[in-house]
């Protein structure tokens, strides 16, 4: 039996608490410590700050870490893993070089037209070619794509149906509407069709297929509704048979690594592959250099494998002794919303019934929660938790979720009652 494994797992969104609560069953843990999310069961290490590196590292030793897992983008492209390099643990994430694939939009489309993988014609904007950037708007048919190229808490994608707006959004974005991450921006043409959700946990040197997921963005049932950062998922993806996620494999996925793999790069974890069915055939719409919220809520309780052991697996360099082994059942995720999200959320807000949505038969993962100081749960942002559960189709799972949902009360509450039912 393999050594137990002390795993210190930074995050603090819903993906986190199920990969928390997928880990602690495992008997190869020894301990799991978690910065900043609190998730029971796991010792939540007060007054670490993730994106302090010097202080991760210390703890590190002191505590005898073997694994870290960096769940959350922005400590991943800051180099979390470059910095760890020197210590005892293995990280689980890309180093800084190869998270440039999520941390640069520009970078990640370059990547695609380099390594001929098939995506959405784009264009690179800067301040000093907003007119070239016109000229490229006006080329296209619309809908129209804005990209901020840096990170933006998951805001910074903008699709507008006119010209006029989307040279409007162009200028606002270029003037600072993002912030240092939109004084660049990647202007792509609209991909029509149904998008899947692909991730694969790889070694540097082979990678495994995880369950597929889709999931939901826009805010109100029937897709309507502002962009947020996912309302809810379904696993597995609709229309993701054998057949596409071949084509998956050997015209996105494979491409992706011996590009990666010519530029002198190795890459390290979970890579998400966003991908859009235009007529049968797979596109790429983005990376993502970790595990996706609210797909990995959906896709984690399917995953049999015993979830220590795969990170084993991925820090030796062995991970074609890895089979994974997925559950038939299909699971549907709700992620339950603060009022106002996303754009002006409302915090603080007392959080009851999740014990009695678990006493249904479902998985609850705490997402941006908190204790007050009386010690009661409130909310702390704009998606608050996800509630899944699983069935032996979408309609079934669907029914079961939206019951746990019923059962979490907090004052004007959003979520989706149409996430497994509208496909």
């Amino acid at each position: 039996m393999t050594d137990k494994k002390n795993i210190l797992l930074i995050g603090e969104h819903a993906k986190e608490s199920a990969l928390a609560w997928k880990l602690l069953q495992s008997p190869c843990l020894a301990t799991l410590y978690t910065s900043p999310g609190v998730y029971p069961g796991a010792i939540h290490v007060t007054g670490l700050d993730p994106r302090d590196f010097e202080a991760v590292a210390d703890f590190v030793e002191k505590q005898e870490i073997d694994l870290v897992v960096a769940g959350d983008t922005k400590e991943i492209v800051d180099g979390i893993a470059d910095a760890l390099s020197e210590t005892r643990a293995q990280v689980i994430a890309p180093d800084a070089e190869c998270a440039r694939l999520e941390g640069s939009k520009e970078f990640a489309k370059e990547f695609m037209s380099m390594n001929a993988i098939p995506s959405a014609r784009f264009m690179t904007v800067t301040t000093d070619t907003y007119d070239e950037g016109v000229g490229f708007l006006e080329s296209l048919p619309g809908p129209y794509v804005l990209k901020a190229d840096g990170l933006a808490s998951g805001r910074g994608v903008v699709i507008v149906h006119s010209l006029a707006d989307a040279k409007d959004c162009l200028r606002d974005m270029l003037d600072g509407l993002f912030g240092e991450a939109s004084s660049t921006v990647v202007l792509e043409e609209y991909l029509d069709g149904k998008e899947c959700s692909v991730f694969v946990a790889t070694d540097s040197k082979d990678y495994i297929i995880l369950p597929t997921a889709r999931d939901y963005k826009r805010l109100l049932d029937g897709d309507n509704g502002p962009n947020t950062a996912g309302m809810g998922s379904i696993s597995p993806a609709p229309g993701a048979t054998e057949e596409f996620i071949s084509k998956v494999r050997t015209r996105i996925i494979e491409p992706t690594f011996r590009g990666l793999e010519a530029m002198g790069l190795k890459y390290r974890g979970f890579l998400y592959f966003g991908i859009i069915d235009i007529d049968g055939e797979p596109m790429l719409i983005e990376y993502n250099v970790r595990l996706g919220d609210p797909e990995a809520q959906a896709i984690i309780p399917r995953i049999k494998n015993d979830m220590v052991d795969l990170l084993i697996d991925i820090a030796e360099e062995q991970i074609n002794r890895t089979v994974i082994q997925v559950s038939d059942d299909t699971t549907v995720s709700v992620v339950v919303a603060a009022p106002g999200y996303p754009s002006h959320t409302v915090v603080d807000n007392l959080v009851t019934g999740l014990s009695e949505a678990i006493g249904m038969g479902c998985y609850v993962f705490p997402g941006e929660m908190k204790k007050n100081p009386t010690g009661h749960l409130v909310s702390a942002g704009g998606r608050i938790l996800t509630v899944v559960a699983a069935g032996k189709n979408y309609e079934e799972a669907a029914r079961k979720a939206l019951e746990g949902v019923e059962a979490i009360e907090t004052d004007g509450k959003q979520f989706r009652s149409d996430i497994g039912l509208y496909i």
